[in-house]
């Protein structure tokens, strides 16, 4: 019998019982994946400012970098948090997750408002922007090269 078809005979009420070893696989792999993610997340960004350098010149890279930044500096205290909860053996916690994430967009809104106060002056939108999406982007790194798993 298959692994779907005992799924599907076991119903909705038989939870699910993963042995350490198995528990310990999952918790590698969902480690990697936040690893990769913020490092793909950071490989794009750096792309992205070297590109509007390269296009708009030192203000242009360097907004695309504080773009980028923007985001990636938040994800980035979010995935430490899940991995020391990973790493912890703290079960998930869904309201937990979305806290976190809550805590995420508003920090992120938050430094690209202080960004925008700040650098009026010589903050060249087009890159700004471009960086942010290179960075909230990152994972299409991932899925690129069959990484994203």
């Amino acid at each position: 019998m298959s692994l779907a078809n005992q799924v599907k005979s076991a119903g909705s009420e038989t939870p699910v019982r993963l042995t350490e070893e198995q528990k310990a696989i999952v918790r590698a792999r969902a480690v990697q994946g936040l690893v990769r993610a913020l490092a793909a997340q950071g490989l794009m960004a750096l792309v992205a400012a070297v590109l509007s350098w390269a296009v708009g010149g030192a203000s242009a890279g360097f907004s695309a970098l504080l773009g980028a930044a923007v985001y990636l500096v938040p994800n980035s205290f979010f995935a430490l948090r899940l991995l020391i909860s990973l790493l912890s053996g703290r079960g998930a916690n869904p309201a937990g997750f979305l806290v976190g994430e809550l805590i995420k967009l508003v920090a992120a809104t938050g430094l690209l408002a202080l960004l925008v106060y700040t650098a009026q002056s010589w903050l060249v939108w087009p890159a700004l922007i471009f960086g942010l999406i290179m960075a909230l982007k990152g994972y299409v790194l991932l899925l690129m090269f069959g990484k994203l798993t």
